[in-house]
């Protein structure tokens, strides 16, 4: 037992520094946000003026950090020691954006950091709350902010069999309601309120009514156009493509309506039942177009 006491001692202490060596660096994150301006919902792209803190308990090489949704623009040194490093960036970026619930939207806006050279053997981040968080002069034309989330995960780069430690910092904002209600769907209720005005006209105004519905038909044609022009091509339906297609369905069938009746009215053995049909119209489309709206609205997107 002595001669392995001998041997197992000056072992245990080469092993230990070692195994100290090998255990990674953690490196304290913290981002406080200045200003967010130049949100473009066309291209996701945004711009940040930020400070950034990086903490560690020993020494280690901090600086040598990228953005992995976008670039720098202008980087200020504020303190560089061993153990610390404080700047303050300027930085343009970009998110993929969600657009499904639009005009009814929101989206998380972040900030995505990774060391460009060691991986989570080397190098871990960790959350630093204190010095974290949204300056209360910090406002987004249009949106409201809802307020500020900030994580770190390990990020797998499988093709080079690879780990990095990123952290995400996230603003969330979303638009805000009453302005959407107006801009977006104010002159939609516009339109199928005079659609549905039209239904009030006698079978002997047809022709009246017929004008009033093809012109309603037409501007909601182009008010969707001029909706979808501000966000960017997307591969789906938004919100605000369900409430247009619902319009046209009930814009479409009052014109038919209105078509029909005016056919009917024409013929002396028909004009019965265009009356029969006129009635059938005034009370059957209004609360058909009433179900078709609480579809757009209680199904998932």
């Amino acid at each position: 037992m002595g001669s392995c006491g001998r041997w197992v001692l000056p072992l245990l202490a080469l092993l230990l520094p070692v195994s100290g060596l090998a255990r990674p660096a953690e490196v304290r994150v913290g981002v406080y946000i200045l200003n967010l301006g130049r949100f473009d919902l066309a291209s996701g792209s945004y711009t940040v003026d930020f400070y950034l803190s990086l903490r560690s308990d020993r020494p280690v090489p901090m600086d040598e950090f990228e953005f992995m949704n976008g670039r720098a623009a202008t980087v200020d040194r504020l303190i560089d020691t061993p153990t610390e490093k404080f700047f303050r960036i300027q930085a343009n970026l970009s998110q993929n954006l969600d657009l499904r619930r639009y005009p009814f939207d929101e989206h998380l806006l972040t900030v995505e950091i990774e060391d460009k050279r060691r991986t989570v053997e080397d190098l871990v981040y960790v959350l630093d709350k204190d010095l974290s968080g949204v300056d209360p002069s910090v406002i987004v034309v249009g949106w409201k902010l809802v307020g500020w989330e900030a994580a770190v995960r390990a990020h797998e780069y499988g093709v080079y069999g690879e780990s990095f430690s990123r952290y995400v910092f996230g603003l969330r904002i979303q638009r805000v309601f009453l302005n959407a209600v107006i801009k977006s769907f104010l002159p939609v209720a516009c339109m199928v309120l005079v659609g549905f005005l039209s239904l009030l006209l006698a079978p002997d105004k047809v022709t009246t009514r017929l004008s009033l519905n093809i012109s309603t038909l037409l501007g909601a044609v182009m008010f969707h156009v001029n909706l979808t022009n501000s966000i960017p091509p997307v591969g789906y339906l938004t919100l605000a493509d369900r409430v247009m297609i619902a319009t046209y369905i009930v814009l479409v069938l009052i014109l038919l309506s209105g078509v029909a009746i005016l056919r009917w009215a024409e013929r002396e053995d028909r004009r019965a039942q265009a009356v029969r049909l006129y009635h059938q119209a005034l009370g059957v489309l209004p609360p058909l177009a009433l179900g078709l709206y609480v579809l757009v609205f209680i199904l998932p997107l």
